[in-house]
């Protein structure tokens, strides 16, 4: 995964909703942006091991680490058994259990979860289309530090993730693996 080397344009340069604007990978410039907004996100933050975004319907729409769905690598690097797949896995199931609590407990809508392991953390938080960001922290973290930039994305990836551009991401996860 590349990022683009200049921060997201907000000008009405932008399309509109619905249009697109191919890049060379015939990516949406929407997609170009979440690739770079995710890529941003693991690099300012220490210690973040992986971090994946995870459809309402539990498909892994994009994640920190698309290569560690190949076999051979998915042995190396720590985290769910190494995969994006997994921590997509772990973090749907994690937002289904929340939700479903909050019901019982009419706790109104979960926006964040997080799980504080001897090994790590994991934290997840609602995006406002009904998505899931989910984030595998290494254990020395700043927690805070974690939940303020997940936060800064779901904040400016939320109102971008149209039904449109989550088929184009799902389509683009399925044809990686």
């Amino acid at each position: 995964m590349t990022a683009p080397s200049r921060t997201p344009s907000t000008a009405s340069s932008t399309p509109s909703a619905g249009e697109r604007t191919p890049g060379v990978d015939g990516s949406s410039r929407e997609a170009r942006n979440l690739h770079w907004l995710l890529t941003n996100l693991v690099e300012e933050v220490p210690g973040l091991r992986s971090v994946a975004v995870v459809s309402s319907d539990g498909l892994l729409l994009l994640s920190s680490h698309p290569e560690l769905n190949q076999p051979d690598t998915a042995q190396d690097t720590p985290g769910p058994r190494g995969a994006s797949a997994d921590l997509a896995t772990i973090v749907s199931g994690l937002g289904s259990l929340c939700i479903g609590a909050a019901d019982l407990m009419d706790g109104g809508r979960v926006t964040q979860t997080m799980v504080a392991m001897e090994e790590g953390s994991l934290f997840v938080m609602s995006i406002s289309d009904g998505s899931l960001l989910g984030a595998h922290a290494a254990q020395d973290c700043d927690m805070s530090v974690v939940a303020y930039h997940m936060a800064l994305f779901v904040g400016r990836a939320g109102h971008v993730l149209t039904p449109e551009l989550r088929s184009e991401l799902r389509q683009s996860m399925e044809s990686a693996q």
